[in-house]
């Protein structure tokens, strides 16, 4: 059976995600297998597995890190926040259905085993699994029920390193409030604390090193430094949603900050880029006059209809059709970015908010929403295209679906991409340089991404360039600078010894 060992935060975002894929990488590096496993995640930026099933792309980041194939196992329980109080509920990859708050508080106990039995078959296969916690253990009014932090922790008998983020002020206090919070038996699970995001000399954070190990009795086992990787995030926390004006001089790319944006990660490929600057804008100001992009792009959403309600009260929808109608601008949707372009959207079944509205107008299509989710990897190739993308003609196209609603063309929209199935996964208006696609990951191809923003940079005389990596190859430098930093700054014998196990590396 597994080793295992869990990290958990004083906070949401004090860096326990990208702690655990450097352990992961760790661990892989000195010759063991090593798994995450998260029992519940609350995320908006998921994934589809090879089998189909739906998944926190946080643990898909740490699989990647840890060189092994995502699985389901590695997140039983997904809750996709669809409103301030309800979620749709996901367990084993799979729509439980929507509940509020309250009712999943009180249902959630019910999840054990489906919780236990999918780290069993994870602990079976692997050497060493690191487990991730959520926002903090002493949220005191949550502690009863807890399925995800030391109540896990419980269940697993996981020895806990607790991370506190200390660029945002107050770390010393978090680490202790968090500690005596907890219960005398919670309080002996902690085996080491770690202080996060730190920038600056280390000497001149020793003596409270020294006073926060004598207050708490438990030993700071590492000051990780802010580390410069560049690495998926999974939820609006993320540093990359910040919404910021027109800047620098390459190919302006504006992405909508939709209220309830989801796998934003489809255009991480774009950040990467010389000549690209990529922004997300939640004003009209901010599509408009010197802050006009070269490029709009709608992501996804977990409550479509919402979204582009909201895209209409606040002017960004009549931003959106002057900058394509008046000035060209191409506007390209994604998932729920590309149902909001058709005619219409209806749900007659209540899917999201029952009813009908019109679309944005963009393309000829119509979309009704059905309750069955559609949950797929798939592969097709682009059967045509138009305007400014007429070079991604004949492209091969992969990724995945994860999608609520059927869109049907009209007669003037065309079929851009075929799926090896048969189905039709985009489409695109002839004259306006509009399209759109339910496939996520579409820009992860670097040939398609170039052929798709070459002719845009071409227009504004600049030159379009890469680092020549693939994206996997990209990623592995990532991760192997994320587990060189962190190595660095943990005391890797104390981890190794709280795991019981040798740290020495392994004959292959």
């Amino acid at each position: 059976m597994a080793k295992v060992i869990m990290i958990q935060g004083t906070m949401s975002n004090s860096g326990k995600s990208f702690l655990a894929a450097a352990l992961c990488r760790i661990f892989r590096q000195d010759g063991y297998k090593a798994a995450p496993f998260k029992s519940q995640n609350m995320a908006l930026n998921s994934f589809i597995t090879r089998e189909g099933l739906e998944m926190g792309r946080a643990q898909v980041m740490q699989a990647e890190a840890a060189g092994i194939e995502p699985s389901v196992d590695m997140n039983p329980i997904l809750l996709k926040p669809t409103s301030h109080t309800g979620s749709q509920v996901i367990v084993g990859g799979e729509i439980r259905g929507q509940m509020s708050a309250a009712d999943y508080f009180k249902y959630k106990k019910k999840l054990i085993p489906d919780i236990m039995a999918a780290y069993e078959r994870l602990a079976g296969k692997h050497d060493i699994i690191v487990v991730e916690g959520a926002g903090s253990p002493a949220e005191i009014n949550l502690k009863e029920n807890d399925i995800v932090n030391m109540g896990l922790a419980d269940m697993l008998d996981a020895p806990v390193l607790l991370a506190g983020d200390i660029d945002r002020g107050g770390v010393f206090a978090s680490l202790y409030g968090t500690v005596k919070l907890l219960d005398p038996a919670e309080q002996k699970r902690i085996k080491g604390l770690v202080i996060n995001k730190f920038r600056g000399d280390v000497d001149i954070l020793k003596p409270g090193l020294h006073m926060i190990e004598d207050l708490t009795h438990i030993p700071v086992v590492g000051v990780v430094p802010m580390l410069s990787v560049d690495l998926d995030d999974e939820d609006s926390l993320s540093d990359h949603l910040h919404v910021k004006e027109k800047s620098g001089e390459g190919l302006d790319v504006a992405v909508i900050r939709l209220p309830h944006i989801s796998n934003f990660t489809d255009f991480t490929p774009f950040e990467r880029l010389e000549n690209v600057c990529l922004r997300y804008a939640d004003k009209a100001a901010l599509l408009q006059n010197s802050q006009r992009p070269d490029l709009i792009l709608i992501p996804g959403s977990k409550n479509t209809m919402k979204d582009l309600l909201w895209l209409r009260e606040n002017g960004m929808e009549a931003a959106i059709l002057k900058a394509n109608r008046d000035h060209h601008i191409p506007v390209v949707g994604v998932c729920g970015g590309f149902q909001m372009l058709g005619k219409s959207l209806s749900d007659p079944e209540g899917v999201e908010a029952g009813g009908q509205m019109a679309g944005m107008g963009l393309l000829d299509m119509e979309t009704v929403f059905k309750g069955e989710k559609t949950r797929s990897r798939i592969q097709g190739k682009v059967l045509q295209s138009a305007g400014l993308f007429q070079k991604l003609e004949g492209h091969g196209v992969s990724g995945y679906e994860i999608h609520m609603g059927i869109s049907r063309p009209g007669k003037d929209a065309f079929p851009m991409i075929r799926l090896d199935d048969g189905r039709i996964d985009a489409m695109g208006d002839r004259a306006s340089n509009v399209w759109g696609t339910y496939l996520h990951g579409i820009f992860d191809d670097p040939d398609f991404l170039k052929d798709f923003l070459e002719p845009m940079m071409v227009k504004k005389h600049l030159s379009y360039q890469d680092n020549g990596l693939s994206l996997q190859a990209y990623k592995e430098i990532q991760y192997d600078k994320l587990a060189e930093g962190v190595r660095q700054a943990l005391d890797m014998e104390t981890i190794y010894r709280i795991l019981e196990m040798d740290g020495k590396k392994r004959e292959e």
